[in-house]
């Protein structure tokens, strides 16, 4: 039989055990508002019983329990719901960005609108028409290069806007890199940090937690696999360990590791021109250079990242070197617009230098003959030619040359709005166009689908994280209850054995006395 005073001694077990409990739970109450926070539990754990196992041990009818420890403080977290909140987090980074990008290129386009291009042209077709009826008319004359000064505006506003809004997504691949080097300097610290504790026995869960919150927020930018290693020394077997970090790629046999312990990757986006002062692409995107420990070049071309997160979705937007060959959503929609421009200035201008301008009145010496309407400067910006922008007369509207009420070529040039075009693949450029708009419109409503549905799965898989992770209020407050309970019986114990000994020390006198 074990002392007396070993009571004393179990019952402090318990009071210091269930007193860990409940700071414990005050801890997970304190951070239920604290976002990325996970709840924590004390893994109790029966001591050793009395005697020990040996030779030496006394004997007695089995084990007498000693109490209760502590064994650890373990966060609550299951590894298989993360890498699916990751996941879905990935690909709602991907939508969300390219649903973006496609409602700035359709506000730019503006169409159906009253100011659009297709009311542009429109407006264009209806003055040719009406110098069909009256072709001295000046005034009329005056409204059709207005017309085409309004058309030819309309192409490079929008090619000048979609630009525009091209070199802001760049900036935002430039912004996105600078984030992620961040992210992964912080990864690589945390993981020093935890390396310098586990091995004492210790369990760093706010810094795990810490761990996981940009494991969640790198996710976004790209998708990743994480993996863990032990850590060593005195670690604990539910010790979490070391992190590595790799970025996963179309091949399933290539991936690019950024994180690797304490050491860590820079990435770095390069354009077909190199980059700017800023880390901005310059041109479409050529690759990643992935610098530090490890390091290497991440080919777009050859192990593009998977269409996952909101940094691959910026370089689709943006464009990317394909062999000899500009591909993405930007650089796709200036190219149709600067091909539909130039097969409608050439067909147009064909047109143009077959017909004859209006004669002057009598006296006066014609000015020679306009062939181009449009004209393309060294920018390569659509413009009316400067000859008739200043003199409307110029305009080639008659089919004969001294034939002042001759509107033929004005028809001819209203119907090259409507006429197929070789350049354009057989269309005509009013159906060429309403075809690109029609096929953007697609994709857009495709990105808002799909981002519907990611947010909607990302939803279902994090209330299920939070379901496993979180703390709840209820539940904690049950905790507490039930630990003070145990607290205070572990208390009443102490009394008991307090005035066990008391009869023991003070009542038991001398036999006779």
């Amino acid at each position: 039989m074990g002392s007396t005073f070993m009571g004393l001694e179990t019952s402090k077990r318990g009071l210091n055990t269930q007193q860990s409990a409940l700071y414990t739970t005050g801890h997970n109450i304190s951070n239920a508002n604290t976002l990325g926070y996970s709840r924590q539990r004390v893994n109790m754990e029966a001591t050793s019983g009395f005697p020990g196992v040996g030779l030496n041990a006394g004997t007695m009818p089995g084990f007498l329990g000693t109490g209760v420890t502590a064994g650890s403080i373990q966060r609550i977290r299951d590894g298989f719901v993360d890498q699916q909140f990751r996941d879905e987090t990935n690909k709602l980074g991907y939508w969300e960005t390219r649903s973006n990008a496609i409602s700035q290129m359709e506000d730019v386009l503006a169409e159906p609108s009253e100011y659009g291009l297709q009311q542009s042209m429109t407006d264009f077709w209806k003055a040719l028409q009406g110098l069909t009826t009256d072709p001295e008319n000046g005034g009329a004359r005056a409204v059709v290069v207005e017309r085409g000064v309004a058309v030819a505006d309309s192409f490079n506003y929008i090619s000048k806007s979609l630009d525009k809004i091209k070199t802001n997504l760049g900036q935002e691949i430039g912004t996105s890199t600078l984030k992620i080097n961040s992210i992964l300097h912080d990864i690589g610290e945390l993981n020093r940090q935890i390396a310098s504790v586990e091995p004492n026995g210790y369990m760093p869960n706010d810094l795990y937690d810490a761990r996981d919150n940009l494991l969640d927020e790198l996710a976004t930018y790209v998708p990743i696999e994480v993996s863990y290693t032990k850590s060593g020394g005195n670690s604990l077997a539910i010790a979490e360990g070391i992190a590595t970090v790799k970025i996963k790629t179309n091949d399933p046999s290539v991936s690019i590791t950024v994180v690797k312990g304490s050491s860590y990757s820079q990435i770095k986006a390069v354009g077909v021109g190199g980059t700017d002062e800023e880390g901005n692409p310059k041109g479409a995107l050529e690759n990643f250079t992935v610098t530090g420990e490890p390091s290497g070049t991440v080919d777009l071309a050859a192990t593009n990242m998977q269409q996952k997160g909101s940094l691959k979705s910026l370089v689709d937007s943006y464009g990317y070197q394909d062999g000899n060959t500009e591909k993405g959503l930007y650089p796709d929609m200036l190219a149709k617009l600067d091909k539909m421009a130039k097969a409608f200035a050439n067909a147009f201008n064909n047109v143009h230098k077959d017909g004859e301008p209006l004669s002057p009145p009598t006296g006066q010496t014609a000015k020679p003959k306009v062939e181009e309407f449009f004209q393309f400067d060294a920018e390569g910006k659509l413009m009316v030619n400067k000859d008739i922008e200043s003199d409307p007369n110029r305009v080639n509207i008659s089919s004969k040359a001294g034939e002042a009420g001759n509107g033929e070529n004005a028809k001819k040039l209203a119907d090259v709005l409507f006429t197929p075009l070789t350049d354009l693949g057989g269309s005509t450029v009013q159906t060429f166009y309403s075809g690109t708009i029609g096929e953007l419109g697609v994709k857009g409503q495709q990105a808002i689908n799909m981002a519907k549905n990611a947010g909607t799965l990302l939803g279902a898989v994090s209330n299920r994280r939070d379901s496993i992770s979180s703390v709840s209020l209820d539940e904690e407050m049950t905790d507490m209850i039930r630990f003070q309970q145990a607290y205070n019986a572990s208390a009443r114990m102490i009394t008991v054995v307090d005035e066990t000994l008391d009869k023991i020390i003070n009542g038991m006198g001398v036999v006779g006395r």
